[in-house]
């Protein structure tokens, strides 16, 4: 099952994206079926889903097309469903908003989504509106240190602050593009060619479980030209029951109390031909992490032309402030140990309250990493306490450390050209201020090239 939620060097023409998909490069659909043509009142108190899935079959039943959702109009709805060749298209100054109650999604909890598109081909979302979950709805207790969420949980079918109502979810579905759009709260994705452009997701920065993007099982998929700042992972990949290959993210902002850029931490197939470019991270708890955990495996992955700053939020989100997580352990002690290979960070620059965390495990080595033209800045400016390693997910877990510039630690294989380390001394509370810290393990294969450490203050 292939699943995209969302809120869920000439070397690098190897991962050159494939070409957009059909729905993409086709001209808009000149049918349009305006949703109140079909009795939507878009008051923002009754439900219109019964107006909005009409106004969808019948586009579907013509060959395909655009629902408006024309402006001003706020409209209310339990789960829609969207059908090939339909383009779900939000006017600017029209909202879409989620129910907030259980009766108003699926029995089934992996089809608890605002807009759901399964088995669909060319389905799509756009308009220039906003599509908003009312995430505010589903808050017990407010928290600057992390909301406590309701949780719909009485099937079984899902535990914790996870068991709530989802954005987007495209299934098993193929030639799906959403450009041009706002979504509070976030959305998931399990599909093949994918192109999500110029769209804007707000979460809320205290609420767990609210990813931005999640690509799951998803491959040949670009992300463009995004701007997201949400509480938990911004992009993220994940492999379930599928791999993920040909991804692609370029021009993006991203601002979370965890981790920007994440693989896994469902990692139980391969990740391969992964690109990540031109992206600037904001005061995020984590900016460039894996947390293989399940026996899948990483390869030819490139991250380039990255800004970061990170720094600590409370320890209650995984991250201790690292510019860059890698790590590999099993998730349980019969759990496989996947490996990460042939992985390079090019014209990177951060500024950070912790070093980069470079953690292999005994049989799921860390191999061929490459640092070109690497600027790491670190500096302590906020109160939370230092000197913990995170290994969350399992493994293990939480372990007292000093930190230096590079943690390494199982790990075949590393090239470091041209990498400064910038320590602004006055600022760096009970740091070891080694440039490299090596824990007992297997370490080999290391070449370093013009690597500087700097006292800046």
């Amino acid at each position: 099952m292939a699943v995209l939620l969302l809120a869920a060097a000439a070397s690098v023409l190897l991962l050159l994206p494939p070409p957009p998909p059909a729905a993409a490069r086709s001209a808009a659909p000149a049918r349009v079926f305006s949703v109140a043509d079909y009795g939507a009142a878009g008051d923002g108190s009754r439900y219109d889903t019964a107006a909005i899935q009409a106004a969808v079959d019948a586009c579907a039943a013509a060959g395909g097309g655009r629902v408006l959702l024309p402006a001003p109009g706020d409209y209310l709805t339990a789960t829609v469903r969207l059908r090939s060749r339909v383009v779900l298209e939000v006017a600017p100054g029209a909202r879409l908003l989620g129910g907030t109650r259980q009766r108003d999604y699926p029995p089934e909890f992996r089809r608890w989504y605002v807009v759901l598109a399964e088995n669909t081909t060319g389905a799509g979302v756009t308009g220039g509106g906003e599509i908003n979950g009312q995430g505010g709805a589903f808050v017990v207790t407010p928290s600057a240190q992390k909301n406590v969420m309701v949780s719909w949980n009485a099937t079984g079918d899902c535990l914790g602050d996870e068991c709530r109502p989802r954005l987007l979810g495209f299934i098993d579905s193929k030639d799906v593009a959403v450009h041009d759009i706002t979504l509070n709260q976030p959305a998931y994705w399990w599909c093949d060619n994918s192109v999500i452009r110029n769209v804007s997701i707000y979460g809320d920065f205290d609420t767990p479980n609210n990813d931005g993007i999640d690509i799951e099982d998803s491959n040949n998929t670009i992300i463009a030209d995004c701007h997201i700042d949400t509480g938990d992972d911004a992009i993220c990949p994940k492999s379930s029951t599928g791999p993920v290959y040909n991804l692609t993210a370029t021009n993006c902002w991203i601002r979370t109390k965890s981790c920007a850029i994440k693989f896994g931490s469902a990692s139980f197939f391969n990740f391969e031909k992964l690109l990540f470019d031109n992206i600037t991270i904001a005061d995020s708890h984590r900016g460039l992490g894996m947390q293989i955990r399940n026996g899948g495996n990483v390869s030819d992955v490139i991250f380039s032309n990255i800004k970061m700053r990170t720094r600590y939020y409370h320890p209650s989100w995984w991250g201790r402030a690292e510019p860059i997580y890698i790590t590999t352990c099993p998730r349980h002690p019969d759990s496989k140990e996947g490996t990460i290979s042939d992985v390079r960070f090019i014209n990177i620059s951060s500024i950070s309250e912790n070093g980069v965390f470079l953690a292999g495990s005994k049989h799921g080595l860390l191999r061929n990493l490459k640092f070109q033209n690497v600027d790491l800045t670190y500096k302590r400016w906020t109160n939370y306490t230092g000197g913990l390693y995170d290994y969350r997910p399992g493994c293990q877990k939480m372990v007292k450390h000093k930190t230096g510039g590079m943690m390494l630690e199982h790990i075949s294989g590393l090239e470091v050209d041209n990498v400064s380390m910038r320590w602004w001394r006055g600022s760096l509370k009970g740091w070891d201020v080694n440039p490299l810290l090596f824990r007992p393990s297997t370490i080999d294969g290391l070449s370093f090239h013009d690597l500087q450490s700097l006292d800046v203050q």
